[in-house]
């Protein structure tokens, strides 16, 4: 009986183990290639000033909202999906969540609305668009 219990949180942890490894290979792959990362930490205030915009906006569906607020609550929390004391992909991780989510709000609210939310200059505008590869 006990061995079958330790065979059970096994597999368990196995699975987890090798989603999380799925996971990092698709942020790895999805992540821009001409982007490096400090200029991505350059726009970081200004990003979260948007995301928090954008989450209180009424105009918005309630589905990018939700979306939005969750992400706020990713980047709140001290636990990531890759640790930060990994190098490059330690702080890239949250890089690409946003710009994932980024994308997916700029389909559904349009580029319009994150022009009209943008708190930055134009030419910080135009880095997050090339980073997130965002429509003009």
């Amino acid at each position: 009986m006990a061995s079958t219990w330790w065979w059970t949180v096994g597999g368990i942890l196995g699975g987890l183990l090798l989603l999380w490894a799925a996971l990092m290979a698709a942020l790895w792959v999805s992540r821009p290639e001409d982007v490096q990362l400090k200029d991505v930490l350059r726009l970081l205030p200004d990003v979260v000033r948007l995301l928090r915009r954008l989450a209180a906006d009424p105009t918005l569906p309630r589905g990018i909202r939700v979306r939005l607020w969750l992400l706020l609550g990713y980047l709140a929390l001290p636990i990531d999906l890759v640790p930060d004391f990994i190098p490059v992909l330690g702080y890239a991780d949250d890089a690409i969540v946003v710009a994932l989510v980024l994308r997916s709000v700029t389909r559904r609210a349009g580029p319009e609305a994150l022009t009209r939310h943008w708190p930055g200059t134009s030419q910080g505008l135009e880095s997050l668009r090339r980073v997130a590869r965002l429509p003009g």
